[in-house]
């Protein structure tokens, strides 16, 4: 759960990888094809009755980048102080036939709601059920028909404005003060898509080590953007749970897009800050690299949330990516 101070509107607009990521050429950052490399494989490869060896004028047809084989898992807890659970997460995955190969859809979502008796909760489900909505009509349906035609860096930004908006209007209806974060992360193929408001982390894992792809709407956050305050510190700075942006709690609202080809990364996490507010970094990293079942790494977060106290709703979306 986290306190709310006035908003602040930063710009976003990075550049749209979405039409390189549908005709499947290059531009989600995989390699080219080394046709030289597939030319001698066929001149070894002279086996009677087997394959016919390319002449010199072939081409070999490129081969797409193969989608990663993802799978994922999702936990909420109440915590060890908290009366009521005011987090909700959402995972979709999906394989979507193209004619160059089959596409991996991934779509995970984490939002903390905050608000008096059970509006953090409301605004939480409302935010991630808004943002669901949206890229299913918008992206999930028209790709399966063939028919895909929008900026992905649009849908994800709209979407989360599309639930500010919604959770905006019922909260002045009832007369709540309701708001909520909400990280909303979209896989397609090799790129990811995030769209951000809030303190909830996105979290990207490789070899080198874990990876903080989102920025911290919090007077903290704001603190180490302008290197005023090391990242060590933020777990337990007085100010790390005043945000100054927040979904439904203002008309409107600015949204964070990220863009990140995932490389040779192996997970994307999401955590809400009753997981990383708990569990350092290192911490983290060493429970998803040494657990290889997703459902048992999550749980394992989790659990160490609660061993270091608990003192908020935990929440964590894991996505194995290879």
């Amino acid at each position: 759960m986290s306190e709310h101070t006035p908003p602040e509107q930063p710009d976003n607009s990075p550049p749209d990888q979405s039409a390189a990521w549908w005709s499947g050429d290059d531009g989600d950052g995989t390699r080219p094809l080394d046709t030289r490399a597939v030319m001698a494989q066929a001149d070894q490869d002279q086996r009677p009755g087997a394959t016919e060896p390319l002449d010199d004028e072939t081409l070999p047809r490129e081969t797409p980048p193969a989608p990663p084989a993802i799978a994922a898992a999702a936990m909420r807890h109440i915590g060890q102080i908290r009366e009521t659970n005011q987090d909700s997460i959402y995972t979709l995955i999906s394989s979507i036939p193209r004619e160059t190969g089959d596409a991996i859809l991934g779509l995970f979502i984490v939002a903390d709601g905050m608000g008096g008796h059970a509006g953090g909760e409301i605004a939480s489900r409302m935010a991630v059920s808004a943002v669901a909505r949206r890229i299913i009509a918008d992206l999930l349906v028209p790709a399966i028909e063939g028919a895909i035609n929008v900026s992905l860096q649009a849908l994800m930004v709209e979407a989360v404005q599309e639930a500010n908006r919604t959770i905006w209007d019922q909260a002045r209806l009832i007369g709540s003060d309701m708001g909520t974060t909400c990280t909303a992360a979209l896989l397609l193929g090799r790129s990811l898509y995030i769209g951000h408001v809030g303190d909830t982390r996105a979290y990207l894992i490789d070899a080198r080590g874990i990876h903080q792809l989102t920025s911290d709407h919090s007077a903290v956050g704001r603190l180490i953007d302008m290197g005023q305050l090391d990242p060590s510190e933020a777990r337990d700075h007085p100010l790390r749970s005043q945000l100054y942006r927040t979904v439904g709690q203002h008309p409107e609202i600015a949204v964070d897009l990220v863009f990140q080809p995932i490389g040779d990364a192996t997970h994307l996490l999401l955590a809400s800050d009753g997981l990383w507010g708990c569990v350092d970094d290192a911490a983290m990293l060493r429970i998803i690299q040494t657990i290889d079942s997703p459902q048992r790494a999550v749980r394992a977060l989790v659990d160490a949330a609660n061993r270091a106290g608990g003192p908020d709703n935990i929440s964590a979306v894991l996505v194995r990516l290879v």
